[in-house]
């Protein structure tokens, strides 16, 4: 058998790719062929890539730089005998490694969603017979039998239809079903325009065909995505970055510090083994123990809002990751439109109206074009139905388009809890909601009159007609719907509004047929002829000539409404959106305009650019980015061009979100920096690929999410401002005594209390906070830029000479009191703990007072301060607490001291925010003023 692998079968006639398989397009393989080539072949079934077992998984859970320093706390906190202290930090390592090692372990199922794809049954020719086989046992050359409702077992190249329309959505992107036909097409076709082939995966709509197996397994168009899935790497997240690059810089500036201490002590001629000690209490104070889990609470705090608005987050740093997002790359079909084909546009008569509504819900005005008042009337429309052929003067063009839709139709609308859904082609349920809108029941209208007969669409006709028996022994009608230009040959006059039969006017309706297309809507004719009463078939002949033209009904797949508004406040918010779809051009072109996407646009017209996958695959990688970055519609991509784009944009140093329902956008989603896929109509392997899925499929809950993951990452980037100057302070402090000369004013074991107890009880309390006002006016952060500003850093630094100063200083003022030096410790370390709960409430906002952000808006920030007030009175006066942290009780004068320098804390870092608020917002250029 010939090697098929790179041969354009689309692109030769059916019975040479018979030959080629060396089967047969009636009989089939025999058994004993499709035995040996299943030995040859494989199964038809997607194969599954190497990966790390469960055990390397977890353990590279710890392959972090910030890990790496917590451990090294724990060891050196066991090392100096704290053991439950050691424990504790251990056990927040752990936690982060099981969430972490989960949420992975979730991620790798999307290749075997896709595999499970293809486990289905399928109905071959074997041996001459008929036979159901299980599609796992496919072979090349199996001649496979197709009907309506019919899942494709594997690429098949197509030798017989009838009536064939393939939904390839989830593979192409393209929004209706598509026609197919046993056509010979040019080899530089794309697979959404090859109309000859069935592609594994996809759904049968309608219609019957057979076709010989041309690619199973991995050689399907769907292998090669399974293979561009497990080919894509992961994209580490903007947060992980940044945590990764801060955990090496706080490690070296640890490890620095540490270094200066120990060989500080030794040119002071002090004991080694101190000196030593006091270098590792310095490291253990260093040491933020408490980020991890604050990261990680943050997080879980992130996705618990995001699920409270539809948005199911998979991946935790996704959460943050929204938040930091520059351009969201957004597909078509079901997800800037609701992927339900919709009249929104009739001709009827010489009147044109509009249809309000989206989607299969028959609500929605039909309102006439350039008129007041003009809506129509649904009860007297409806009276009309019911008398099909008779001469109403009242909108009588309209009842009979609407009718004559209802009626020349395979298709059903019904409704499922709620929810109203089409059997049958998208095409023609659309004709039937039109219908319903206007009060004619599909229902009824057929009971009343029934079909007789019908001539089906096939594309060499253009055009479908049923034979219907008339009402009450009146003469039967035909009705038609067809191709414009198809059924203006057929007519030869139009019925008018009034109801009375005019001359055809078919200028006037082409210009009409231009003017939706160029609207992106797709366009059907309608027309109707008298039968005799006794009429019993129907065949082209009697629709040869004599119909009476009835009018046009245009359609598509609209946007959603609160789509437009989401596109809206992303652009607000300094977010770019791109659609990066299958479907045509001129479709993309169209629902883009209507979303109100932003982009390179046409000098001559000011229409926008929609860019083709031909176009694409003809630019050159060097000119790929400018094209991905400057341009907002693509259309007709393939899985690999959009696998493409969303790199180009990466390249560009763009955040990317990457939105999509289907097969053909996995590949897309796992590379973008955060992929979201459609919870309602997406596939299991887009929910799987993704690191977010939205509950009701919504664009508009894309942008709730990004303000949520703007909120993340401030209270995130909060707490690391709260916690750093405690870390710094205490560090400042023993490197102080050690110059000094002196005994430590605080000692590790109360460093740890102070890191652990404030992280818990204070810090992870700003994760509560909610967002700020204006967070989605303001422009998306430089992805290149650290958690940690110039401006942050200097307020970490100032706070904590603060520290340094209040603390070492009411140390040395406690000892002058003749107190013990249990007494200084003590007072040292409370005034660690409240300058931390004061400039806590600095930290609720970084740019303003928190009175900006409401004094009482966070309850959870007086709990906290509650709760740290009596851990410390605790920690102070209770006898058990005083033995394991070598602390004494403290009188009234030392707690006056002490809330004294947290205070004056509090206010210095308010005036400077107010500072640099002002200095921010004062002209550049001050004018001098002349000193006398």
């Amino acid at each position: 058998m010939a090697d098929l692998a790179e041969r354009p079968l689309h692109h030769l006639p059916a019975h040479e790719v018979v030959l080629l398989l060396e089967s047969d397009p009636d009989k089939g393989l025999t058994s004993e062929e499709a035995g040996r080539r299943l030995e040859r072949f494989g199964p038809n079934v997607l194969p599954k890539f190497r990966r790390h077992g469960p055990l390397v998984r977890f353990l590279l859970q710890f392959h972090h730089p910030l890990i790496y320093v917590l451990l090294a706390a724990a060891a050196i906190t066991a090392v100096l005998g704290e053991w439950v202290d050691a424990g504790v930090i251990f056990g927040v390592v752990l936690v982060n490694a099981m969430v972490g090692f989960i949420q992975e372990s979730r991620a790798e199922k999307a290749l075997d969603a896709l595999v499970s794809m293809m486990k289905t049954e399928a109905t071959v020719r074997r041996d001459g017979r008929r036979t159901k086989i299980p599609s796992a046992q496919i072979v090349p050359g199996d001649v496979v039998l197709l009907e309506s409702g019919d899942k494709v077992p594997a690429d098949l190249r197509l030798v017989a239809v009838r009536e064939l329309r393939i939904d390839e959505s989830a593979l192409t992107g393209e929004s209706v079903p598509v026609e197919k036909a046993d056509l010979v097409l040019a080899p530089e076709t794309v697979v959404a325009d090859r109309r000859n082939m069935a592609f594994s995966g996809t759904l049968v709509a309608y219609g019957q065909g057979r076709g010989v197996a041309v690619g199973t397994g991995a050689a399907t168009e769907l292998g090669r995505i399974h293979q561009l899935i497990g080919e894509t790497t992961e994209i580490a997240t903007p947060l992980t970055k940044k945590l990764a690059y801060f955990s090496k810089v706080l490690t070296a500036a640890i490890l620095g510090l540490a270094a200066v201490t120990f060989l500080l002590g030794l040119w002071r001629g002090q004991n080694p083994a101190e000196i030593f000690m006091a270098a590792v209490a310095l490291a253990v104070g260093a040491i933020p123990e408490g980020l991890p889990a604050a990261v990680t609470i943050t997080l879980a705090i992130g996705v618990s809002r995001m699920a409270q608005r539809h948005a199911v987050i998979r991946k935790l740093p996704a959460v943050e990751t929204l938040g930091s997002t520059t351009v969201i790359c957004s597909d078509k079909t079901g997800t800037l439109t609701k992927n339900e084909m919709t009249v929104q546009a009739i001709l009827a008569g010489d009147r044109t109206f509009d249809i309000e509504g989206a989607g299969y819900e028959p609500a929605g005005e039909i309102r006439e074009v350039g008129r007041q008042s003009s809506t129509v009337n649904r009860e007297e429309v409806a009276r009309q139905a019911v008398t099909v052929g008779s001469h109403v003067p009242l909108d009588t063009a309209l009842c009979e388009l609407l009718t004559a839709g209802a009626l020349c139709n395979d298709a059903q609308l019904v409704e499922q809890e709620g929810r109203w859904t089409i059997v049958g082609d998208p095409t023609e349920g659309a004709l039937l909601v039109a219908a319903k809108k206007a009060g004619i029941d599909p229902g009824q209208a057929g009971e009343r009159f029934p079909r007789i007969d019908a001539i089906p669409f096939e594309s060499e006709r253009q055009y479908m007609a049923t034979l219907h028996r008339g009402d009450s022994g009146r003469e039967a009608v035909i009705y038609l719907k067809g191709a414009v230009e198809k059924t203006l040959r057929l007519c030869d006059r139009m019925l008018t509004a009034e109801g009375s039969e005019g001359a055809l006017d078919a200028p006037s309706v082409l210009g009409q047929t231009d003017a939706y297309a160029g609207r992106g809507l797709r366009v059907l004719a309608f027309a109707r002829k008298s039968a005799p009463a006794d009429r019993a078939t129907l065949s082209d002949r009697d629709v040869e000539e004599g119909l009476t033209f009835l009018g046009l009904q245009a359609m598509m797949d609209p946007p959603r409404p609160e789509a437009i508004a989401a596109v809206r406040a992303c652009r607000t918010a300094g977010i770019a959106v791109k659609m990066i779809t299958g479907d045509h051009a001129l479709t993309a072109r169209a629902v883009a305009a209507q979303v109100g996407l932003d982009g390179r646009k046409r000098p001559e017209n000011g229409e926008l650019v929609a860019m083709t996958g031909q176009e694409l695959a003809a630019t050159p990688p060097e000119a790929l980015a400018d094209a991905a970055d400057n341009t907002a519609v693509f259309a007709r991509v393939s899985p690999e061009q959009k696998l493409r784009l969303v790199e180009a944009l990466q390249a560009r140093a763009h955040v990317v979100a990457m939105t999509g329902d289907g097969v053909n956008d996995a590949p897309a989603l796992k590379q973008a920096d955060i992929g979201v896929a459609m919870g309602l109509g997406g596939t299991e392997v887009a929910k799987e690929a993704a690191d977010m899925v939205l509950t009701d499929d919504n664009f508009a809950s894309i942008e709730a999410a990004v303000e949520e993951g703007r909120c993340v990452f401030d209270n995130l980037t909060k707490f690391i401002v709260w916690t750093l100057p405690t870390n710094m302070g205490e560090g400042l402090v023993l490197l102080t005594a050690i110059a000094a000369g002196s005994v430590l004013p605080i000692l590790p074991v109360q460093i740890l209390w102070i890191n652990m107890t404030t992280a818990v009880a204070l810090g992870l309390m700003l994760a509560f906070e909610p967002k700020e006002p204006g967070i989605m006016r303001r422009p998306p952060r430089d992805p290149g830029q650290p958690i940690l500003t110039g401006v942050l850093v200097e307020r970490i630094v100032l706070v904590a000479l603060l520290m340094l100063a209040g603390a070492y200083g009411v140390f040395l003022w406690e000892q002058q009191r003749a107190l013990s030096i249990e007494a200084a410790r003590t007072a040292a370390v409370n005034v660690f703990v409240m300058v931390e709960l004061f400039y806590l409430f600095n930290c609720r906002s970084l740019d303003h007072s928190m009175f900006h952000v409401g004094v009482f808006s966070n309850p959870w920030i007086w709990r906290g301060v509650a709760a740290m007030v009596g851990l410390q009175l605790l920690l102070t006066y209770v006898p058990v607490m005083n033995r394991l942290f070598h602390t004494v009780p403290i009188d009234g004068t030392a707690w006056l001291l002490i809330v004294t320098i947290s205070v004056l804390v509090y206010l210095i870092v308010g005036f400077e925010k107010r500072l640099r608020r002002w200095w921010l917002q004062a002209p550049p250029e001050r004018p001098t003023v002349a000193q006398p």
